[in-house]
């Protein structure tokens, strides 16, 4: 029997749908949502990043102030413009795309954002409140995961869930997270003994190691819950994620797509990390 498709992108179209509503609330009591976006450089993928960013924005209702930058900002110039967003009170959140040209110190630009600005989850001090269970912004693409699960009615208490990548932005804050739904979790990486061993054991399997196809049909417990994070794009263009997608679909129970899985959960929590940080 096939797994069931979690669609992602119906998904985020309902959060988005709720957010609307809020961000409706919020403009009658005088609060306009808004998202300063900062790119600096002309990496294409960052550009359609941004892009998509700034469209979500407008559906949700949110305003968004763009600012792109020359490849050869210097960092100082960059903290300068993060200082005045963390001034300005009409500016709840600010985002600045990754990655920075080589002359930026990415850790001092995340540092140098507010917590309470910072809608993409990246500030040490908000990655603390997730490790022991404060209140603060989780980084959207882990957020988006758990909502995926959640929304889906899938289970977590008690369940082992296995996580393959380590990575500060998915791995580590993903497991975080599956830790405080009760759930049993494994984190492996590229240095774990028996892999395929270890991804057996899961009820959910998370993907996060930006290599195309690398979980096999093999890998999968019978009736897992498979959530594959990875977009790589093939040398035919084509885009792909972590898991083999065909193999795995015949032995999984529930499964994400690639495109249309995470990828759609990512922008809508980030409009919804927006909109928390309107309402504070």
């Amino acid at each position: 029997m096939q797994a069931k498709i979690i669609d992602g992108k119906a998904i985020a179209r309902d959060i988005k749908e709720e957010l609307r509503v809020e961000v409706e609330r919020l403009k009658a009591n005088g609060t306009v949502p808004t998202l300063a976006v900062v790119l600096v450089g002309g990496d294409p993928a960052s550009a359609v990043y941004v892009k998509n960013k700034k469209a979500a924005c407008a559906h949700v209702g949110i305003r968004s102030l763009s600012y792109e930058l020359p490849a050869d900002t210097t960092e100082a110039s960059l903290l300068e413009l993060v200082e005045e967003l963390n001034s300005r009170q009409d500016v709840h959140g600010i985002l600045v795309q990754l990655p920075l040209p080589v002359q930026i110190d990415e850790d001092k630009v995340l540092m140098a954002i507010r917590p309470e600005k910072d809608v993409d989850g990246f500030h040490p001090m908000n990655v603390g409140n997730l490790s022991i269970g404060r209140p603060g912004f989780v980084s959207c693409t882990p957020a988006g995961i758990l909502e995926l699960l959640k929304r889906t009615g899938i289970q977590l208490k008690g369940k082992k869930c296995v996580i393959v990548g380590r990575s500060n932005i998915v791995g580590k804050p993903v497991a975080m997270l599956l830790l405080r739904e009760h759930a049993t979790v494994t984190i492996c990486h590229s240095r774990t003994e028996d892999l395929p061993g270890e991804c057996r054991q899961a009820d959910v399997l998370v993907a996060a190691v930006g290599i195309p196809n690398f979980i096999k049909g093999s890998h999968v417990k019978p009736g897992a819950v498979v959530i594959d994070v990875g977009i790589n794009r093939l040398a035919d263009g084509k885009l792909c994620g972590d898991v083999d997608y065909v193999e795995c679909l015949e032995v999984a129970g529930h499964i994400t797509p690639v495109p249309g899985g995470v990828g759609p959960m990512t922008i809508a929590m980030l409009m919804k990390n927006c909109v928390e940080a309107a309402s504070k």
